[in-house]
């Protein structure tokens, strides 16, 4: 009987111990992952680490600072990837140590919050925007914009612009497309995550932004779609390089963004504003994940890259439902072979090998 004790005592020792190490083996590979950057994709960012850590267990935790800070965080390694809606040059990424490479495309909308104008109610050419946004048109009621809405009641009311307050690709992708439609805003203000601003209030991120458009009555800002379609924004109806006015949908983004030449764009370098297309949403950009090209801590660097590659195969249905274009497969295909070539471990090993 002692032996038999002894015996039993053993298995449940050599059981226990087991099932401590299996335990530990998990929480081992249960690796969280940390971001930050740029507010335009946090909607799908945040669906797909729900969907993620409901599969695998590991957690992302996502910082939406905007593009500006995304970009400084991952230069300062504080974070295990950055995010912005600015592509960086060759040039920028080879200074910093940094790889890029594009997850969704999605549309930046002009806002509106006038009494009676629901959704594409109001119709704006890029000429006109800019010059809302130069203060050279400062009331609803100037002719350039009766001229574009004979039938909309305008008031004689004064615009309040509403732009970002804090360094952020979506005011890079806005800024880029009124200095390619307006020749004084490009002289004067030009494109970049921080321009100065000839008028207007500043909000922090696209949910700032989004928050002064509701309250302040008469007011005109700039969002990402999903962002105004959550907060109840009406947006305007756009006049596009063709001559034909659009309305945002992915159907619209889409258009835009067939005209992206990936496989000829050196680091992924990408802009998309301003395409050609009649059925195309002219102020279109994908947005861009960074990280280290020599990573001090590849397990982490690799679950990164687990994390994007599980949402390209999968999470493409969510992407559009919240109207973003997802990214096509052979543009897949370029992106993980690029992980393979350029990601290293310090001891010069690839970190992507699937």
């Amino acid at each position: 009987m002692q032996i038999l004790n002894r015996t039993l005592k053993c298995m449940l020792a050599t059981i226990s111990f087991t099932m401590a190490t299996g335990v530990l083996a998990t929480s081992a590979f249960a690796v969280d992952i940390t971001g930050a950057g740029a507010t335009f994709p946090y909607p799908i960012y945040a669906k797909w680490a729900d969907a993620y850590n409901g599969k695998t267990g590991v957690k992302l935790n996502y910082q939406s600072i905007g593009s500006g800070g995304g970009i400084k965080q991952i230069q300062n390694k504080t974070v295990d990837f950055g995010a912005s809606d600015k592509p960086l040059t060759v040039a920028e990424l080879e200074a910093s140590n940094l790889v890029q490479f594009p997850t969704v495309v999605g549309g930046v909308v002009p806002v509106v919050n006038i009494p009676g104008v629901e959704n594409g109610d109001l119709r704006l050419s890029g000429e006109v925007l800019a010059n809302i946004f130069l203060k050279k048109v400062t009331k609803w009621s100037d002719p350039s914009i009766k001229a574009l809405n004979p039938s909309l009641a305008l008031p004689d009311a004064n615009i309040t612009v509403v732009h970002r307050s804090d360094g952020s690709g979506t005011t890079f992708v806005f800024a880029n497309y009124l200095s390619k439609v307006s020749k004084e805003w490009n002289d004067k203000v030009g494109a970049d995550t921080s321009v100065a601003w000839p008028t207007g209030i500043g909000g922090k991120g696209n949910e700032g932004v989004a928050s002064y458009a509701q309250r302040v009555k008469f007011s005109i800002g700039y969002v990402e779609y999903a962002y105004a379609k959550q907060n109840g924004l009406p947006y305007v109806t756009m006049q596009n390089r063709e001559g034909e006015f659009v309305k945002p949908s992915i159907e619209s983004f889409q258009s835009a963004a067939q005209y992206a030449a990936w496989d000829k764009a050196p680091g992924f370098y990408e802009i998309l504003t301003n395409e050609p297309g009649k059925a195309t949403w002219p102020i279109a950009g994908a947005t861009f994940i960074l990280l280290q090209k020599s990573q001090d801590k590849p397990q982490i660097g690799t679950e990164v890259l687990k994390f994007f590659d599980w949402a390209y195969k999968n999470g493409g249905t969510m992407a559009k439902g919240l109207d973003y274009v997802p990214m096509p497969a052979n543009v897949i295909q370029l992106i993980e072979a690029s992980w393979k070539s350029n990601l290293k471990a310090k001891d010069g090993s690839a970190i992507w090998s699937e």
